[in-house]
């Protein structure tokens, strides 16, 4: 399989054989689903905590007396219904062990997920991509607006600073590199911009 590298500005540079080891494998749905799971579930910080009506602080003491006065019973201050009482239902703290995919697994996972990408016409190449400001988020648009591309996730085989701050705070466009990419965000790109970079070290990693 062969894919046009584009330039920066969106014309044509010249064309790259994609490995059929990595991008012409057979999706395997419950492998990737299982590499999905695991990512979401270890990127919990799991550190959410809430304090039911026994665990807040005071309200030991009845605050009037049971009739008589007109109002509502109330047995407690810290009832879920005052404020400062305790939360219904309160989300406390677990100790969730992490989930664990060995690397072959993984491996292959990231194969099916790319092969699907390339399968579908979702990947992008260009030859390499550089912005002189890293404070210059309107160049990432121009790129984007060159390569024809509303949305896109742009995977680099190393971290670049001046394009990470340049596009941290445009929502249709996210930076990744391959040590840290993210699987679920990799299937939910409407594109994928990759280099030619990150297509060789894609390969030599997959393969």
């Amino acid at each position: 399989m062969e894919l046009e590298v584009l330039n920066q500005n969106g014309s044509g540079d010249s064309k790259v054989s994609l490995a059929d080891s990595v991008f012409n494998q057979e999706f395997n749905q419950d492998l990737v689903h299982q590499l999905v799971n695991t990512y979401i579930h270890n990127s919990h910080q799991r550190t959410k905590g809430q304090k039911n009506r026994s665990a807040v602080r005071g309200g030991g003491k009845k605050p009037w007396k049971q009739k008589g006065t007109g109002r509502a019973r109330a047995g407690t201050i810290r009832s879920p219904i005052w404020r400062g009482g305790g939360m219904t239902f309160a989300h406390t703290y677990s100790d969730i062990k992490p989930k664990k995919i060995n690397k072959k697994m993984y491996r292959s996972a990231m194969r099916s997920i790319w092969s699907k990408l390339a399968e579908e016409n979702r990947l992008v190449a260009v030859n390499d991509l550089k912005i002189d400001e890293p404070v210059k988020s309107s160049q990432v648009k121009t790129i984007l607006s060159d390569l024809g591309l509303n949305t896109a996730l742009i995977v680099l085989s190393s971290s670049n600073d001046n394009l990470n701050k340049a596009s941290k705070n445009l929502t249709q466009c996210k930076v990744q590199t391959i040590s840290s990419i993210d699987p679920s965000a990799l299937i939910q790109a409407e594109k994928v911009v990759v280099t030619s970079a990150t297509l060789e070290k894609l390969t030599e990693v997959l393969s």
